[in-house]
């Protein structure tokens, strides 16, 4: 759980108001915002082999969490309810031998996501819609990439859960004053972004980096061509994603494959994700396979075997060459996105 002990460390530095963001932590170096660290300052004050049972246990449940409400919201069939969590298995124990806060993260936007959706196609209720955006601005407080759903909400006219998570997100920025101070709060989130510019363009190109900024790093070998792919990449998807909802006008229950297609963007887009972080993709995987029969069968053999790929591409199968070169090539990342004309399907065929 070394990942785990960067956030403890963290938390201590913060109920000390010492700076959280240092260069000598080299690789281990603390990359969420400020109000992150408050997230962890409570187990702080355990003893690190008691905090660290305890966030094992979190996410443990956060993880149980992910695959309930997906089949609470999807429905999906006793098999599928089986397969799912063994396709993707790898990435969560490999979360949870980290001790990072992704399945937290996902199990949050899960709930944000059945408060929203459970009553489609009747409008949520003006509780639930607050409930979801305040869960949906304390995900952005801890990761970023929530912000995915930002434009949604604009578009769907998510007028209250915006405001919500709007006033979660400004309590979460003033939050860490209490321990440095009104100016020193600024000092510490200008120090949180300087340490993401010096920190992210070595990963980049990094093996691991799933993200489709990462594949174009590694394929290219250069960082304005790889910048261009990726924003042309990420027009082209935000063009996709809104044919689809555009085209879900007439589906009764259309929100949720688009709740599916945003959780399985968030590894994809971020500039710097790694393989755990598609456990995202949980419920999209979820809906997919629930429509196993509605595809042509050369598609199931297809998404049979990249899912055998996705499931199966682990270091003790494939040694240490191969998969440093399985991994340096993306081809996970090619694997996942496959996932998106799957869901791309069934939306034009308007069978969700």
């Amino acid at each position: 759980m070394v990942d785990f002990e960067v956030n403890f460390t963290a938390g201590k530095r913060l109920l000390r108001g010492e700076t959280l963001y240092r260069v000598a932590d080299g690789h281990f170096q603390f990359k969420y915002p400020p109000f992150a660290a408050a997230l962890y300052l409570p187990l702080s004050l355990l003893p690190l082999s008691v905090a660290k049972r305890f966030w094992f246990l979190l996410s443990l449940g956060a993880t149980a969490s992910i695959f309930l409400l997906a089949y609470r919201l999807l429905g999906p069939p006793l098999g599928v309810r089986v397969v799912a969590p063994l396709v993707l298995a790898r990435y969560f124990l490999r979360e949870l031998e980290l001790g990072q806060i992704n399945a937290l993260m996902t199990g949050g936007l899960m709930l944000m996501t059945w408060l929203l959706l459970k009553k489609e196609p009747d409008a949520a209720r003006p509780a639930d819609e607050r409930k979801a955006g305040a869960l949906w601005g304390l995900a952005c407080a801890l990761k970023p990439y929530a912000l995915i759903f930002l434009p949604y909400f604009g578009l769907k006219k998510r007028l209250r859960t915006l405001c919500a998570g709007g006033i979660v997100l400004a309590a979460t920025f003033l939050l860490p004053a209490t321990y440095y101070g009104w100016r020193g709060n600024l000092v510490v989130h200008r120090e949180w972004i300087l340490s993401l510019r010096r920190s992210t363009p070595p990963l980049l190109a990094s093996q691991d980096n799933v993200s489709l900024l990462g594949l174009f790093s590694k394929w290219t070998g250069q960082t304005g061509l790889s910048n261009l792919l990726y924003g042309i990449a990420l027009g082209l998807l935000a063009a996709f994603f809104l044919v689809l909802v555009l085209r879900g006008t007439a589906v009764k229950q259309a929100g949720r494959l688009e709740a599916c297609l945003l959780l399985a963007l968030i590894p994809l887009v971020s500039p710097l994700g790694w393989d755990y972080t598609f456990l995202a993709a949980s419920p999209a995987l979820v809906l997919i396979l629930s429509h196993w029969n509605r595809y042509p069968p050369a598609a199931r053999w297809l998404l049979a075997f990249d899912l055998g790929v996705i499931s199966l591409s682990l270091y003790d199968i494939l040694g240490r060459s191969l998969y440093a070169k399985f991994m340096s090539l993306s081809v996970i990342t090619l694997c996942f996105s496959l996932f998106l004309f799957y869901l791309g399907s069934l939306r034009l065929r308007r069978l969700a």
